[in-house]
């Protein structure tokens, strides 16, 4: 069985797809880019403020789901040049303690809406 997670103090999906899923005790983030929920805009053209806004982003969908990051045990992350990926990490670092996730980073040539940073993770709940 699945539930669906939403966080009105994070962007809204932009298309097919929820903020997040919960199943059992596993909490799905889809990937989050830098976009204000307020104003539906991208924060900056820096990658380190994309990247912060991209995890307090993911924070509001973690917290709606009764998460925290302590509770994340695997992030993906998708930047459009790995030569930010220095700036990238130094701004993750502050969002986790360890033990850290496990994690990816992929560069990918495009993302939506054309931003240099999306972050998605999974959770474990304890039950």
């Amino acid at each position: 069985m699945k539930e669906v997670i939403e966080s009105s103090k994070a962007p809204k999906a932009i298309g097919p797809y929820s903020q997040a899923i919960r199943s059992g005790n596993l909490i799905f983030c889809s990937g989050q880019i830098p976009l204000d929920y307020m104003s539906g805009r991208i924060v900056s053209e820096d990658v380190k403020d994309q990247a912060k806004q991209v995890l307090l982003n993911l924070v509001e969908v973690l917290k709606a789901a009764g998460a925290s990051p302590q509770d994340v045990i695997k992030t993906t992350i998708f930047v459009k040049n790995m030569d930010d990926f220095a700036a990238v990490n130094e701004v993750y670092s502050a969002f986790f303690t360890p033990p850290y996730p496990a994690r990816s980073t992929v560069e990918v040539s495009r993302l939506p809406r054309d931003v240099k940073v999306e972050i998605e993770a999974i959770a474990s709940l304890k039950l």
